[in-house]
């Protein structure tokens, strides 16, 4: 088992801190959760390097959505959208008063795998696909497909919830070191 050794990917850090400081267009805070289909044991090996501790302690530990929390059904894992949704209701229950709910059209979810891309596009919001090399390699000429949810991976059901091929709503990267935060609507702080 490899979990001991995972590594943030390079520039995730800059990118929760920046986060964490920014706001996007309405000069709204922004919000950030981590959903992870890691139940909490290989949670808790994923994050036994220090880095990568570090990484995740940018997350408010009431919105850390893992695997086996139990307010996801049994079942219901990505590329089902139950994990984004519940982290989504964990921000809003959270917010200071005064400040309006967040909607799943106002989300914006980092993935690294093509369940979680269809997880994000379900929940009807915008997605980032970050793969792995290798991963990007294997879906070589299939990236709208991956991006719109559509690969038919997992057979789930559901099809409505999908989205569209080119519709906007989702965007690959090949790394988050340089990340365009203009292009999705985040200012940063001066």
């Amino acid at each position: 088992m490899h979990f001991p050794e995972c590594k943030p990917l390079p520039g995730a850090q800059k990118l929760l801190r920046g986060l964490k400081v920014a706001q996007n267009t309405n000069q709204a805070r922004i919000h950030i959760a981590l959903a992870s289909s890691s139940e909490k044991e290989n949670y808790d090996l994923k994050t036994a390097r220090a880095d990568t501790k570090d990484l995740l302690g940018n997350f408010n530990e009431s919105r850390r959505i893992l695997g086996d929390d139990p307010r996801l059904k049994s079942g219901r894992g990505k590329p089902a959208p139950d994990i984004f949704l519940v982290a989504l209701q964990a921000i809003n229950d959270s917010l200071d008063e005064g400040e309006p709910q967040i909607t799943p059209a106002e989300c914006l979810v980092f993935e690294d795998s093509v369940p979680g891309v269809e997880a994000g596009r379900r929940a009807k919001m915008r997605v980032i696909w970050v793969p792995h090399q290798g991963l990007a390699t294997e879906y070589k000429g299939r990236e709208k497909q991956v991006l719109a949810g559509r690969t038919g991976l997992v057979p789930f059901g559901d099809e409505w919830q999908l989205g569209e091929i080119d519709d906007g709503r989702g965007s690959q990267l090949s790394s988050l070191e340089h990340f365009p935060w203009s292009d999705f609507g985040i200012l940063m702080s001066p």
